[in-house]
Order: structure tokens, then sequence, then C-alpha cells
């Protein structure tokens, strides 16, 4: 190998290495952010199999509520997302984004009912309000996030509670219904703190999980579910003997 060619490979090698450290403290200095997807979105691992980044649904919306992905974003270079806190989802009633899509990344049915589109069916995320910084929890008078919700009363409602403090005055508290909260994220662009007190999170991150074990048996058909279960008690008198037995009583 010439020396000239030494030369070429170790000013290639060491621009890769500047370039891999600039974008390294770009990543690493970025605000970590939880980025949603528009409305109709599948499973995100499915979802990013379908998307083909075409960017359609960023055109159609009309409120410019959309964005693709870059580098510095968590998630798939080139798929669309968007931040409420910058701009909400408008909750369009045609959902252009999700019409527009030619894959079915954004699929119409997840936002339909009966064969029509249902904007209420939007499930991209639910609000999340941490009331230690919300000002309507200390007792000042603050309904901003409940009156940017375009479910009023839906999802977000006013609690009424009594103010032992002054005891005068009644705590208007939100309270969000997730049965109900699309995820559009309008309350979180109204919420007046600095740093939004309500904010929307995708619904695996922000909603547990019952599982089998428990079921709402004062709701109607809920206890079909114990036909095919074994209800026996099975008990082993040896462990029942250990148990008492292991010093504790």
């Amino acid at each position: 190998m010439s020396r000239r060619e030494i030369l070429k490979k170790g000013i290639k090698g060491a621009s890769l290495a500047l370039a891999g450290g600039f974008i390294w403290s770009i990543a690493t200095k970025s605000e970590s952010k939880i980025l949603l997807r528009p409305p109709g979105a599948l499973k995100e691992e499915i979802f990013n199999a379908k998307c083909i980044k075409c960017g359609l649904c960023v055109e159609a919306c009309p409120y410019n509520t959309l964005k693709l992905a870059s580098f510095k974003d968590d998630i798939a270079i080139g798929t669309p997302y968007f931040t409420p806190r910058e701009i909400p989802c408008y909750m369009c009633e045609d959902i252009p984004c999700t019409a527009i899509c030619p894959t079915g990344a954004l699929d119409v049915d997840l936002v339909s009912t009966d064969e029509k589109l249902d904007i209420k069916k939007m499930q991209v995320g639910v609000a999340v309000l941490d009331m230690q910084n919300c000002v309507a929890y200390w007792g000042i008078q603050c309904d901003a996030c409940y009156r940017a919700c375009p479910l009023i009363d839906e999802a977000i409602y006013l609690e009424y509670r009594r103010n032992d403090r002054t005891a005068k005055h009644a705590f208007l508290l939100p309270i969000v219904d997730p049965n109900f909260c699309t995820g559009c994220g309008k309350c979180e662009r109204a919420c007046i703190t600095e740093k939004a007190a309500i904010f929307v999170l995708p619904r695996k991150i922000a909603l547990g999980s019952v599982g089998d074990n428990y079921i709402k048996g004062w709701e109607k058909g809920a206890d079909k579910r114990l036909e095919n279960v074994d209800t026996s008690l099975k008990f082993k008198k040896s462990k029942a003997v250990d148990y008492l037995n292991d010093g504790e009583f």
C-alpha cells in the first residue's frame, strides 16, 4: 500500500469519526420526547413495517401538526409523528392524514364506526395529569385543559372538592377519563404551566392492564369469562404446616 493510499484511508477514517461524534453529540443533547403517531396508526412494529415514509399524511394535515422523524428522534427516520405541546391534533372529522395513507399503516378501520369515519375512535394516546404541579390542585382556579378538550365533560371533566385550607373555596379538579380520551393533546397545548402538568403518553405506557385474574362481576356478561375456569380450591397440607412453623408465629 502506497503512502498516498495510507493517508487517504487515514483522513477518511478521521472524517467518519468526527461525523459520528457530531451526530452522537446532537442525539445525546436533544431532550428525550414522547412522540405520538397520527390517528389510525397500527401497533408500532407493524406500523414501521408498513409505512413507506411517503409523507402524504404530513402534507394532508391542514394544521401542520405532523412531522417526519429525523435521525435525532427516537423513532424510525421518515415516519410521521406529532408533539402536542407544539401543535396538537385538531381531530378533523374527515381525518385526511389517515384517509390518504396508501399502505394502511394508518388504518381507517381503527377510526371508523359502521364503516364511517369517526374521529372519536382515535386512540393515539391518553392524557396524564401531574397533580403535584397542576395549579388547580393547589387551589388556583384553572380550567384551561378542560375548556380546550374537544370532548369536554367526557374525556376531561371537573370534580368539585372542598378546600379545607381556606374552608371557603372549592377545588375545581380536572379528571381524565381514558375511556373517552383520544390523545389529541389539545389539553397539553393549553396548559398554563411552564412544563405542561397534563401531557399525552402512548396508551401502552400510560395505562395498566388488569389481566385475566379479575372481572367486574356487576357488569352484564362479565361472568361468562368464568365458564371454563377451574374454581376448585387445591391445598397442600405440608405447605400450610411449613408456613405455620416458619418462625413468624
